[in-house]
């Protein structure tokens, strides 16, 4: 029972105190399943971070039911979920009650205009850190700013880059292991 508890709390603490929603939430959730808690590795971590991303709902949600999963199964896949959503749903509910009679108060229109480049920061730091642990290295940098500027000014769907990226990487795995050993052939490394 108090694995629960410790799942419910870890992702209460996240969804509680993280503005900017699930990618400002990234850097909490790698902090305290990979490197406090221990629960998954930092390579599951990158894993997790990129079907999290792939598959339907909230980037945020997603990676606490993997992680609830990973500790206990489809209970603590449960648990962690109302854990990471829990603050927002009642933070919503209070603004939706109480905003309307402050919406247009000066000072909470400054306090809101101080958090955005707040939020901006969350959101640069998983993709620092993301990089990184994922290999990014000065070669290789090229790619995501493309697939960024793709996205951005030319309006391509992801679902064509990440399919193009699987496509990418299967044609790349086929082409360069050997197929008698299966090992990579001699100059290549395994990506």
């Amino acid at each position: 029972m108090r694995v629960y508890w410790d799942i419910f709390y870890a992702f209460l603490k996240i969804g509680a105190f993280t503005l900017g929603g699930g990618y400002a939430m990234v850097p909490l959730i790698e902090r305290e399943v990979v490197d406090s808690k221990k629960w998954i590795s930092r390579h599951e971590f990158i894993d997790l971070l990129a079907i999290a991303q792939a598959v339907p709902g909230v980037l945020a949600v997603n990676m606490a039911v993997f992680a609830g999963y990973k500790v206990r199964g489809v209970k603590g896949s449960v648990v962690a979920a109302l854990g990471a959503t829990l603050p927002s749903f009642v933070i919503i509910l209070a603004i939706a009650i109480f905003f309307t009679g402050f919406k247009d108060n000066p000072v909470v229109e400054r306090i809101f205009k101080g958090i955005r480049p707040a939020v901006v920061a969350l959101i640069a730091v998983p993709v620092i850190t993301t990089a990184k642990a994922a290999g990014i290295t000065y070669k290789t940098v090229v790619i995501p700013i493309v697939v960024a500027l793709l996205i951005w000014l030319l309006s391509v769907s992801p679902v064509y880059v990440v399919a193009a990226a699987a496509a990418g990487g299967l044609i790349y795995q086929l082409g360069f292991k050997d197929k008698k050993t299966g090992r990579f052939r001699k100059g290549e490394s395994e990506a």
